[in-house]
């Protein structure tokens, strides 16, 4: 602001002065002093011939500057002029602007790069009045569907008319469902798709996102068996080292020539130790080969009641040994069709679990209840223990995962596979300060 005045004042200067010199050439004329007036005029017509490369440096200059700014165009260099202090302000708005669209180019090639790098098929689109067009396509979309880097959304459904039907039939609204897509004109797969829409500074934009199918399951795959590989090892190390470090202690004290009854001692303690260490890897092993070899399901008609109530009489020392209270509240008979033998290992699991869970309660509470909707039956066992925490909820259906200390970490998961292969699932919940296990058995 205070640059701009001193531009007027300057201005104003200028044109004060080429009046005065108008009104000393024409006094001078007045009184015959032609010399001066002439001279007068000179310097006049200098005056104005000043101000007016003054008036359109600036103009030129101002309308550069600000024609660079509105059509985004930075590449211009005025650091020769920047030693005119009149122009600073000018100058100051160019370079912020200037620092700010490299900023904003640098954070577009960066967000570009990782959406490039992303193993998912994405592109954005962009509203502009009743149309659709493509505001960005990464990488992985384009090269996985054989599509070029369009911008006409009429383009993209003369390349993928199957996926932009389902888009279109949902107008352009967020939807989640899956879809078959023949990928390089070749074979048909399944993706998932995922989209979302938003809108920014009153542009309207549309975020589609594709997975295959066989990527996520891969996913899944790669990292269930690098958990399981993960407690495998660490399982295999806890129980091979101290046997391995158990026989060299024993192949020194064997290499001496006597033998007191303190080594003799020594020995016996170590091979009491590789036989109980052996003991673990073999329940470790086996219990391996039972979630490898589970047989398939011999399922029979058989009364839920029935099962429930011989389970609880199996599970009642332990449950009068630990003082748990056990409240039943089945107020409904129904017929279900499974192997009684697999699914009474399933409860006597559950149940198991809900013990352990109970051990540093004192109101300790076990709910057993049931629900029926439609072909489903939903067995739901609660527990009022101290639950199962954040960090680990991912981890307890893992093979060999236990946070006991004398755990085998198969009973989850063994349930799990039990109650999978009888076509149901097995979910964990967290409410109200409880934990509940619930099984889901559906009627095929």
């Amino acid at each position: 602001m205070f640059k701009s005045l001193k531009i007027y004042n300057l201005l104003f200067l200028r044109l004060i002065l080429i009046l005065l010199g108008i009104e000393i050439s024409i006094y001078s004329f007045k009184k015959d002093l032609i010399f001066t007036a002439i001279f007068g005029l000179f310097i006049v017509l200098f005056l104005i011939r000043e101000m007016y490369l003054y008036v359109r440096n600036f103009v030129l200059l101002y309308n550069k500057t600000i024609g660079s700014i509105l059509q985004n165009d930075f590449t211009s260099d005025f650091s020769k002029l920047k030693f005119n202090k009149n122009y600073d302000d000018l100058f100051n708005l160019y370079d912020t602007l200037k620092n700010k669209q490299k900023e904003e180019v640098s954070k577009d090639i960066i967000y570009r790069s990782i959406l490039n790098n992303i193993e998912t098929g994405i592109f954005i689109l962009q509203k502009e009045g009743n149309d659709w067009n493509i505001f960005l396509m990464n990488d992985y979309f384009s090269t996985h569907f054989d599509v070029p880097k369009i911008t006409k959304w009429k383009y993209l459904k003369n390349h993928l008319p199957s996926l932009c039907e389902v888009i279109e039939g949902q107008d352009f609204q967020e939807i989640k469902t899956s879809l078959e897509i023949r990928v390089n004109h070749e074979n048909v797969q399944t993706f998932v798709m995922q989209t979302s829409r938003t809108e920014i500074c009153n542009l309207d934009y549309f975020i589609v996102l594709l997975d295959s199918i066989q990527n996520v399951v891969e996913k899944k795959e790669k990292e269930a068996w690098s958990n399981l590989m993960k407690v495998i090892s660490h399982e295999l190390l806890n129980s091979i080292t101290p046997i391995r470090s158990i026989c060299q202690n024993l192949q020194d004290l064997v290499e001496q020539d006597t033998m007191s009854a303190e080594d003799l001692e020594d020995i016996k303690n170590s091979v009491s130790t590789m036989l109980r260490r052996s003991d673990h890897l073999q329940k470790f092993v086996e219990g391996y080969r039972k979630l490898a070899m589970l047989p398939s399901p011999k399922k029979e008609r058989i009364d839920l009641q029935y099962l429930i109530d011989n389970t609880l009489k199996i599970m009642n020392p332990l449950f009068r040994k630990n003082q748990i209270e056990v409240i039943n509240t089945i107020t409904f008979n129904r017929s279900i069709n499974v192997d009684s033998q697999q699914m009474e290992q399933v409860l006597i699991n559950l149940l198991t679990n809900c013990i352990y869970a109970l051990e540093d309660i004192h109101n300790k509470q076990i709910f057993i209840s049931t629900e029926a909707k439609e072909n489903r039956t939903f067995i739901r066992i609660t527990d009022n223990g101290k639950g199962i925490e954040k960090e680990i909820e991912n981890k307890i259906f893992l093979p060999f995962f236990t946070t006991r200390q004398e755990g085998a970490g198969i009973g989850l998961t063994l349930s799990k596979s039990i109650i999978e292969a009888h076509g149901g699932y097995l979910a964990y919940k967290n409410e109200d300060g409880k934990t509940t296990l619930e099984v889901c058995l559906i009627e095929g």
